[in-house]
């Protein structure tokens, strides 16, 4: 075997093991980029509720709740999209029987409700015996209320008067 030929057996040696491993490498980097999905914690402490809610509902005690970016991966490798779409979903006890009082006020009517889909992670902390009401004056009220310049706001309340309990599902868009 001559030294030309052997380089040529060299170089596509070379060529072949590069062209393997090149594709390898690619994948294992793009997989180690690729955004992995949002994992949503239960959050438990009630001052981010308060400060938004405590003007319409008073001050809520033993919170479960999530609040995230609707639009958002939950990570910094995306691109920002223009408009903030914050979904705050969660339930809270209510004062001592703050619930019967905002449900029994003449201005307002409420009915029976079921609860708006829940993230999977809050789903233990909805009582399966809670019969809820609810009200779209109530609504409009508290969403009115809890916009401020910041944001506007969108969403339901839910209330069961026997356990003075909220459930509340809103979403606040900034832009």
């Amino acid at each position: 075997m001559t030294e030309q030929q052997r380089g040529r057996t060299n170089r596509r040696r070379f060529l072949l093991i590069a062209g393997l491993a090149l594709p390898a490498v690619g994948g294992l980097t793009a997989y180690a980029a690729w955004p992995q999905p949002y994992r949503h914690e239960v959050r438990t402490e009630p001052e981010p509720l308060n400060r938004r809610f405590a003007p319409y509902l008073g001050g809520l005690t033993d919170a479960h709740w999530l609040g995230y970016d609707i639009d958002g991966t939950g990570d910094d490798r995306t691109i920002p999209s223009p408009d903030s779409r914050v979904r705050l979903v969660g339930v809270a006890h209510l004062p001592a029987g703050g619930a019967a009082a905002i449900v029994n006020d003449p201005g307002r009517t409420f009915g029976p409700a079921a609860p708006s889909a829940l993230p999977a992670p809050l789903k233990p902390y909805l009582p399966a015996t809670a019969a809820w009401r609810h009200s779209p004056e109530f609504d409009a009220y508290a969403n009115h209320k809890g916009s401020g310049s910041e944001a506007y706001a969108s969403g339901r309340y839910l209330f069961d008067t026997a356990l003075d309990l909220v459930h509340f599902d809103v979403l606040y868009v900034s832009t």
